[in-house]
């Protein structure tokens, strides 16, 4: 994935929760204009690396728990909140639990923490497998990619 929201994944809990963060580098290129002379992190950001988190947590989940590899897809934010402003060198702490998990979506809860304090919330819809794959080799590709971002995320990734 290109745009990566995540540095680490502290911790995955199958079919509960997961941790992870990020620390927004002062030179990235979204401070110049958001905003100027006080730059912070957009909101829009923080959503979707709580997605991200969120989708590792409910792609792994499903992995172990029925055999194939689902990718969710975000689907809906609700009850968003905004709390305080993400700056610069800050390290944004993601922590998402699965609320809801169904055969083809889930809902998790999402927060987003700075130095123990709740920044930003919400709750997230995601569904799975929305555009078909084209083929098994395709899928086989994607499921390669998603177990090397996991392990590249997550140290104490277990494999299969």
């Amino acid at each position: 994935m290109r745009w990566r929201w995540l540095d680490h994944i502290e911790d995955i809990e199958l079919g509960r929760s997961a941790r992870g963060s990020m620390v927004f580098p002062p030179e990235s290129p979204f401070f110049e204009d958001h905003f100027p002379g006080f730059p912070v992190v957009p909101g829009v950001l923080l959503l979707e690396a709580m997605a991200q988190l969120s989708g590792k947590l409910i792609g792994y989940t499903v992995r172990k728990n029925r055999g194939d590899w689902p990718f969710p897809i975000l689907s809906m934010a609700n009850n968003v909140k905004f709390r305080k402003f993400v700056r610069p060198g800050e390290r944004a702490e993601f922590e998402t639990t699965i609320l809801e998990l169904r055969d083809e979506s889930s809902v998790v809860a999402v927060k987003t923490r700075v130095e123990g304090r709740v920044v930003a919330q919400a709750e997230e819809v995601f569904v799975f497998n929305a555009v078909p794959l084209a083929s098994l080799a395709e899928a086989a590709t994607l499921e390669r990619l998603e177990r090397s971002e996991l392990a590249r995320l997550w140290p104490g990734y277990p494999g299969d």
